[in-house]
């Protein structure tokens, strides 16, 4: 039997925020605040912030997500790169997601950072991708993926122009990208077939 290497990602991050949730010690030693990374090189912070959450409702969208469709990305990639290197991909879309976030506030003690959603929208977008009318449920409404992926990047591209909450957007967008660039590089047959498959629409 092949244990889901998605469901083992989930397991650790359940895990890592849970002890994180009652040890604040540890939350602080986890999260992204960029002075440590700058002062005491504690690089770690840079992927360890993705292990851990604001809250118990942050932490199961997030799974909920990457448990939807990170097994579906992880059948797809397996072949290509085998189970290490999907691993590597899902930490490594934790880190390119918020290397911008940490340049842009590099020098600002006030600002913190917590949370897998940037390598969860590499997961999601690698989805879209490759399935692109497949249908999302969103808040019980079946929406083509596709529509889901456009209106995603819309709605984050404006919510981080306004900087008027405490969600990193700037991580999603970046980690969408990501998730997109590293599929096309590892099979770049997946760009052609997208372009037709929006020509061919089929919902299901």
């Amino acid at each position: 039997m092949t244990i889901s290497l998605t469901l083992l990602i989930i397991a650790a991050t359940v895990l890592v925020s849970w002890l994180a949730f009652n040890n604040p010690r540890l939350a602080e030693r986890l999260i992204l605040w960029p002075p440590a990374i700058d002062r005491k090189h504690q690089y770690d912070r840079l992927v360890t912030h993705g292990f851990i959450h604001a809250d118990f409702q942050h932490l199961l969208f997030n799974m909920i997500t990457l448990y939807f469709f990170g097994r579906a990305v992880e059948g797809w990639f397996v072949p290509y790169i085998g189970g290490i290197g999907f691993v590597l991909f899902y930490l490594s879309a934790i880190l390119v997601a918020i290397l911008p976030t940490y340049l842009r506030h590099r020098h600002d003690s006030r600002y913190r950072s917590l949370g897998a959603s940037g390598a969860v929208s590499a997961v999601l977008f690698t989805f879209i991708l490759v399935q692109p009318w497949s249908l999302i449920i969103v808040f019980v409404i079946p929406v083509p993926a596709i529509v889901y992926g456009v209106l995603y990047v819309g709605y984050s591209i404006w919510m981080d122009r306004q900087g008027r909450d405490n969600v990193n957007h700037s991580a999603h967008l970046w980690g969408a990208g990501y998730g997109i660039l590293f599929t096309l590089m590892m099979e770049p047959r997946v760009g052609p077939a997208f372009l037709a498959n929006l020509l061919q629409p089929s919902f299901g």
